[in-house]
């Protein structure tokens, strides 16, 4: 069979190649891609070339956020057959590390992460994924929907590092993909109400048609909010959000500014605010899945455009070319010419 992959072989250039067939190890399977999201993250990776350390060196194969179907299986595999449907975690861990151990294995710092140099990414119709990276979907959710666990996941996480209870008000920084998944996540987990803000009209009617109080950012007056997930990486959203909260009030910070962040640390102080940051995400897979096959979360509206894979360079530059634009959606399968 082949198996054709969106190959980077160097910046801003994009090649469909047979990479060939993937040989399952130990505990692998072997999984046929039917949807990948493109994230940010995927896009600077294209056009400028790095994110944060992460520096592209070589060709490498985009894309982290997938599901799809098992069509074989390696020894000693026991968690997923033939013809599972699944969402994909995208990061592989030692498992032997201190930090596996204590079960923060997304701080493993031997982590093999998809998509991220030099490790290649989903952007391939067929690859042999670790049967613990693969949880089984439901009847009820799409490939797509299986594809989006993976920004829910962030989301997810970003309350936990937040320390949401239920009751508590949640102000979301930034509108974007993550942001909207963070504002249902809050809302599924009992926020009593959770406010968006953004400086894209687009975007800000998109959290209301969802049912979030949405504002431009810099025009909501309140000072009362117990929670702050900042999404956005606009360099001075964290600082100026943590003005936004009450006393004992907790902030996630998710996104993340290209330059130092200063911040009013007398105002932490007084106030016992308490900052977490978020690095992926951890056990959150069966939580995403329940929260999407469950309806408590709409990832199906959040897909705006859909594109083959022979389209990625398009898919990949879709947020800056496309104004009303949430998350695009790119169907490995699908090649012509």
């Amino acid at each position: 069979m082949t198996n054709y992959a969106a190959v980077m072989p160097t910046l801003g250039t994009i090649e469909i190649s047979d990479v060939g067939d993937p040989t399952p190890g130990p505990r692998d399977a072997v999984v046929k891609m039917e949807a990948v999201g493109v994230c940010g993250s995927d896009t600077a990776y294209f056009t400028v070339g790095y994110v944060g350390d992460y520096l592209v060196n070589g060709p490498i194969i985009l894309g982290h956020e997938c599901a799809g179907v098992v069509v074989e299986v390696g020894t000693g595999v026991t968690g997923v057959r033939v013809g599972d449907r699944v969402a994909i975690e995208p990061g592989r861990p030692c498992r032997d590390c201190r930090e596996c151990m204590a079960g923060r294995y997304h701080l493993c710092p031997d982590l093999i992460f998809f998509a991220t140099p030099p490790y290649d990414g989903s952007l391939q119709q067929y690859m042999a994924v670790d049967e613990r990276q693969l949880f089984v979907l439901p009847d009820t959710m799409s490939f797509e929907d299986g594809a989006l666990c993976e920004p829910l996941s962030v989301g997810i996480w970003a309350c936990h590092r937040a320390g949401l209870q239920p009751g508590d008000s949640v102000l979301v920084t930034g509108a974007g993909p993550v942001g909207i998944m963070a504002a249902q996540a809050a809302r599924a987990f009992g926020a009593a109400d959770v406010t968006i803000t953004d400086t894209s009209d687009w975007r800000i009617d998109f959290a209301a048609r969802l049912g979030f109080t949405a504002a431009r950012a810099g025009e909501s007056e309140r000072n009362d909010f117990d929670v702050l997930l900042e999404c956005s990486g606009a360099p001075t959203a964290l600082a100026d959000g943590v003005w936004r909260l009450r006393p004992n009030g907790r902030a996630a910070m998710v996104g993340m500014p290209k330059q130092d962040v200063t911040l009013a640390l007398s105002r932490l102080n007084v106030n016992e605010l308490t900052i977490g940051l978020v690095n992926r995400y951890g056990h959150t897979w069966p939580t995403a899945i329940s929260l999407i096959a469950g309806g408590r979360v709409d990832v199906s509206t959040m897909v705006t455009q859909r594109f083959r894979l022979d389209q990625t360079v398009e898919a990949l530059l879709n947020a800056s070319q496309e104004p009303a634009s949430m998350k695009a959606m790119i169907a490995p399968q699908q090649v012509t010419g």
